[in-house]
């Protein structure tokens, strides 16, 4: 098969591209195999290289990364099934051709007594130490092996639990003269049947396999091996509705087990008189049982895996614009994952900047409300009585300059989702009002009588200590118990600073599209000044330092002298105090300056190269700590 890869989030979404060349490139550039027109995603990203029937993928030193089932990647050799996320679009790595496994033939567990009369059970003991003298012929023997190593290598070449268990059956009609097979496997942590998986030795229709409940449990339970012939002469089989129905002679059934634990059981039987079963197929099957069960064990592992895996990711891929791969933003996307499906009221705490309003976005998106408006209010943005118009509309000649009559924002947002922003600076009057909405889901417009029914899913966020505020008297503290339903605190950027980087890069990709600037990436050092500083401001003030490092920087790398002087001046964390080591740091770079432009005799160009900056930064730098006196000298 021509390896593939199907889109399956992006803006190729839907689509299978082939990888038939030997390097495939994307990116956002046209000239790139497969172009997508994305910020995430840089001008050349990445590649995809064909070795062989593998396929390898390399990341080109991108701005925002190349990722592999959510791990960052620079080169990574690819499997089948495989995730590759490359900006906002995902890819689903196809290598291997999925043929769907066909069904098997239904399975009839059916009550009925024990078997006797020619009935033989070979326990566990007995199978590893078979006596010399019931030895089969050499010929036999060599057949056996010759099965087992066919069936051995049959059934570790299959992945998938039903396609192992046909792998299985049919192999087993090939040296076990049975017209029927079943496998039924027991749920983890009981001895019940919990699947099973029939299969009949002709290609004719299908009929259903009657199996014998009694005698499964038996074999699960006890670990014993049965061998039945004539079935019809038993006395306990006599009065078998089920199995002379279906007109059974002979049966085996052999326990499949995974060290003290057993796994399931293998039942074979054949409605022809002339066949008969002997220990030798007793004992073949039992060894071919104890390769199997190792294969079914693992297949079923792999297959609760990938479920498992299935799950977290679909808790983990959710719709937001938030950037940041480290332990804090998965725990705030773990958290979205399990919120936003809800109507819970939710309350986001958390410094200025920390991306609260993103995360209520991200609350509303993945919601079955996102088809309705998300409507959002800065409470500390307008005044109070203001702020009661814009929340809840009014009535025309309500107030002067009222000449119309205007929806408030909690009536646009009805089926939706209201975010009140800064919700510690709501007013007394406004936080009642607020509450009956809450309780009673309706209100009316300032100036209004009539009340209005609305259906909102309220979100708020606060930078303020709501829980201190209540004790003092300024926030209501039967509000606060109606939004504080679901708590989020959001983590500090100091707090996660390995998402620095990538923030960093994802904002200079962001402005250098804007302002029409190529930015190939961001330096060592400038790194290093971004990763030292504390960021107060959080990401906010990282994307502000950021786009003033787009806006006034001159190459096409972001290097420390673009960088606020805030930052640069940032001594490690847990340092000297602040103002001594700021005046120490201004007075060091004042001497390095004068030094360096009298060994450069004056020449300002000359000047900077020595003290390897730009010479837009040396001037920034000489007139800020006032040197121009002092050079002149």
């Amino acid at each position: 098969m021509e390896p593939k890869l199907a889109a399956v989030a992006g803006p190729r979404q839907g689509t299978v591209i082939s990888l038939g060349a030997v390097r495939t490139g994307v990116g956002r550039d046209a000239t790139n195999e497969i172009c997508l027109q994305s910020m995430w995603v840089s001008r050349r990203h990445c590649v995809f290289e064909r070795q062989g029937a593998g396929v390898t993928v390399t990341d080109l030193g991108s701005h925002n990364g190349t990722f592999v089932n959510g791990v960052p990647v620079k080169e990574r050799p690819l499997l089948h099934g495989d995730q590759v996320r490359i900006g906002d679009s995902i890819f689903l790595v196809l290598l291997l051709e999925n043929e769907p496994v066909p069904a098997g033939a239904p399975v009839e567990l059916k009550e009925q007594g024990m078997v006797t009369g020619s009935t033989i059970e070979l326990s566990r003991t007995a199978a590893s130490r078979s006596p010399a003298a019931s030895s089969p012929s050499s010929g036999r023997v060599e057949r056996d092996l010759s099965a087992l190593l066919r069936i051995n290598t049959a059934i570790n070449s299959i992945q998938g639990v039903q396609a192992l268990e046909r792998a299985l059956l049919e192999s087993l009609f090939e040296v076990v003269p049975a017209e029927r097979g079943a496998v039924l496997l027991a749920g983890r942590g009981s001895d019940e049947i919990a699947s099973t998986f029939g299969l009949e030795k002709d290609a004719g229709p299908v009929q259903g396999i009657r199996v014998s409940r009694t005698i499964v449990l038996r074999v699960l339970r006890e670990r014993v091996s049965i061998l039945c012939n004539d079935v019809r002469d038993s006395d306990d089989f006599g009065a078998s509705q089920s199995l002379l129905g279906a007109d059974v002679h002979s049966v085996l059934a052999v326990p499949l087990s995974f060290g003290a634990r057993p796994l399931g059981v293998v039942y074979l039987d054949t409605s022809r008189p002339k066949i008969r079963f002997d220990e030798g197929h007793l004992e073949l099957l039992t060894a071919v049982a104890g390769i199997a069960s190792v294969a079914l064990e693992n297949a079923r592992q792999i297959e609760w895996l990938e479920g498992e895996n299935r799950r977290l990711r679909q808790d983990a891929e959710v719709s937001h614009n938030m950037v940041g791969e480290g332990s804090a933003m998965a725990a705030v996307l773990g958290f979205v994952a399990k919120a936003a499906p809800t109507d819970s009221t939710v309350l986001i705490t958390g410094e200025s900047g920390t991306g609260k309003e993103l995360v209520a976005r991200a609350l509303h998106q993945n919601s079955p409300r996102a088809a309705r408006p998300f409507v959002a209010i800065n409470c500390a943005a307008l005044a109070e009585t203001l702020l009661e118009s814009e929340m809840f509309g009014h009535e025309r000649g309500a107030f002067t300059g009222a000449v119309l009559q205007k929806k408030g924002k909690i009536e646009v947002a009805d089926g939706g989702t209201l975010f009140l922003d800064e919700v510690g600076e709501l007013a007394p009057a406004l936080q009642a009002k607020l509450l009956r909405v809450l309780q009673e889901h309706v209100f009316e417009r300032v100036g209004g009588t009539r009340p209005i029914k609305v259906d909102v899913r309220l979100i708020t966020a606060t930078n303020r200590d709501l829980k201190e505020m209540t004790r003092t008297g300024g926030f209501r503290e039967d509000l606060f118990y109606r939004i504080n339903v679901v708590a989020l605190e959001m983590p500090t950027l100091r707090a996660r600073r390995e998402d620095i980087p990538l923030l960093a890069r994802y904002f200079a990709s962001k402005y250098g599209e804007r302002c029409n600037r190529r930015i190939a990436g961001i330096s060592g050092g400038a790194l290093d000044c971004l990763m030292r500083y504390e960021w107060p401001g959080n990401v906010r003030e990282l994307e502000n330092a950021i786009e003033r490092a787009v806006v006034l920087g001159s190459g096409e790398m972001i290097r420390p002298e673009d960088l606020p002087e805030s930052v640069l001046e940032a001594g490690p964390p847990g340092g000297p105090p602040v103002t001594r080591y700021h005046e120490s740091l201004q007075e060091t770079k004042k001497q390095l300056i004068v030094k360096a432009f009298k060994e450069a005799g004056g020449n300002y160009v000359e000047t900077a190269r020595l003290l390897d900056v730009h010479p837009n930064y040396l001037h920034r730098l000489i007139r800020n700590m006032d040197l121009k006196g002092l050079l002149r000298k």
